[in-house]
């Protein structure tokens, strides 16, 4: 549980103390923090993944040797690797608006140097509540880039349902399956199963429905920044 409080506290931390915002920003922290809490649930029933594997044999090695054959791709480090795609498209963002603000900042300087309160160039931010807001109708630049995080955001979701429909629920079989023992001295066929595999299947549906609630998500705010700030101008 502790593992989980850490990686809360960052994410909560920078949603809340960041100076600077921008439509939906609570929402994509939101759901990061559903993903983080999602991901630290569904990997209890995979951690006894070797003790739950079991074949009609008494010789590790065979048992050890088969299971690597059944489970050849990662199966936790996966979703791990793939939730930090995802902070990385949250973090894109981030990374655009704390240089908008670097940018206003260094504006306001130089009109308090030059005694000026105007300026040609049209700022992309106003104030609200305190904390700069990026203005979408003044920057076409920064919807482009508001737009390529919530589409790489989707990728990263589309590629994560791939990976459960793909690598973890077609081992998740409840009947058992034949080893092949032969390319490692072992019994020509050997019967293995994977025990509570309707546990783990839970725990993969789960993470599909989040991934599928994050891409309905993305995929409506996607084209409403396309209608309201691109084709109305």
């Amino acid at each position: 549980m502790a593992a989980i409080v850490t990686g809360l506290i960052p994410i909560l931390r920078t949603a809340v103390d960041s100076t600077a915002t921008y439509k939906g920003r609570t929402m994509w922290f939101g759901l990061l923090c559903i993903r983080l809490v999602t991901v630290f649930l569904a990997q209890f029933p995979w951690k006894t993944l070797n003790d739950d594997f079991h074949c009609n044999t008494t010789s590790s090695y065979c048992i050890k040797a088969c299971f690597n054959r059944h489970f050849d791709n990662s199966v936790v480090m996966a979703w791990h690797f793939l939730f930090i795609l995802l902070v990385l498209s949250v973090l894109l963002m981030e990374l655009f608006s704390s240089h908008l603000r670097s940018s206003f900042q260094k504006k306001k300087e130089r009109e308090m140097e030059s005694q000026s309160k105007q300026e040609a160039v049209s700022d992309p931010t106003m104030t609200v509540g305190g904390r700069m807001m990026i203005d979408f109708h003044k920057s076409k630049s920064s919807v482009m880039v508001y737009l390529f995080s919530i589409v790489l955001r989707i990728a990263v979701e589309v590629l994560f349902v791939y990976v459960l429909l793909s690598w973890v629920l077609p081992k998740l079989n409840e009947q058992f399956f034949i080893c092949n023992g032969q390319a490692f001295d072992c019994p020509t066929e050997l019967k293995c199963v994977v025990r509570g595999a309707a546990e783990k299947r839970m725990s993969v549906y789960a993470l599909l429905f989040i991934s599928a609630l994050v891409i309905i998500t993305s995929g409506l705010f996607c084209l409403y920044s396309i209608g309201h700030y691109l084709c109305n101008g």
